[in-house]
């Protein structure tokens, strides 16, 4: 039990890429145990594609996305998982902003929010205030300034003016992406290549950052080693593939060699 528990919430029908990438990046990460909560309408799909995560099934709307009702079966998981990864191929729907929000303010652990569950946030900002513990954002620009985040004075001041007017560690994407403390710490990361630009490369960074907070490191070290890790991955894609026809799966394959390769010095 020493390498987390850890649960990932996300998926929809036609996004079913999105979560598995997620647990298999957090698996591929070093992570324990993975447990992946998806809609029922989606769950054969993502327990055929996952071999080492754990798929389970969770109440959807008729279109496939999730709804509130997920709230109560997932209670289950809040004593067995210390963290939590929300949003990756969640959809955009009523029941999925109130799925988020309720377990912004109920999971009792860390929470890393990616991809729709920032959609989710966007509608009420405030609530980023109201969780039981810390939170990371993982937004591209778009998001951030979705969530209400400035680049008028630049992405390193926008980053820490976010991240200490809400209290969570904030990791702005992109070319040199920035990661903010609210306390003011801040690293700009270089590693990483336009080859990254594709549908997917966010879903695996998510997974590896809440899989190293699971295995204990504090969320502003764990945001910082997964995007270095991140980009270092992609390079080494990128160098043995080219930029263009590197994939996000080529991605996942070299994330072992790129720890590997960090961790060694």
């Amino acid at each position: 039990g020493d390498y987390g528990k850890l649960l990932i919430v996300g998926g929809s029908v036609g996004y079913t890429g999105a979560p598995n990438l997620c647990a298999r990046s957090a698996v591929r990460s070093g992570a324990g145990l993975v447990y992946l909560g998806v809609p029922e309408a989606i769950w054969s799909v993502c327990a055929v594609k996952n071999d080492e995560a754990m798929p389970f099934p969770l109440p959807c709307d008729a279109s496939g996305k999730l709804t509130a009702d997920a709230l109560s079966p997932l209670r289950e998981y809040y004593d067995r998982c210390g963290v939590l990864a929300l949003g990756p191929g969640l959809g955009r729907s009523d029941g999925t902003a109130a799925l988020t929000a309720a377990l912004i303010r109920k999971f009792p652990g860390k929470i890393v929010l990616d991809a729709d569950a920032l959609w989710a946030v966007s509608l009420v900002p405030d609530i980023l205030r109201e969780s039981k513990s810390e939170i990371v954002i993982t937004p591209h620009e778009g998001e951030f300034l979705r969530l209400g985040g400035s680049l008028e004075n630049g992405r390193e001041r926008g980053a820490w003016e976010f991240a200490r007017r809400y209290g969570c560690v904030t990791v702005l994407k992109g070319h040199r992406t920035i990661i903010a403390h609210p306390a003011g710490r801040m690293y700009v990361i270089e590693a990483g290549n336009p080859g990254m630009a594709k549908g997917g490369s966010g879903d695996i960074l998510s997974g590896m950052v809440v899989s190293l907070l699971g295995q204990g490191m504090e969320p502003f070290d764990a945001c910082c080693a997964a995007v270095y890790c991140h980009g270092r991955a992609g390079d080494m894609a990128a160098a043995e593939l080219g930029e263009r026809g590197m994939s996000p799966a080529d991605l996942l394959s070299r994330l072992p060699y790129a720890f590997k390769e960090t961790e060694q010095g």
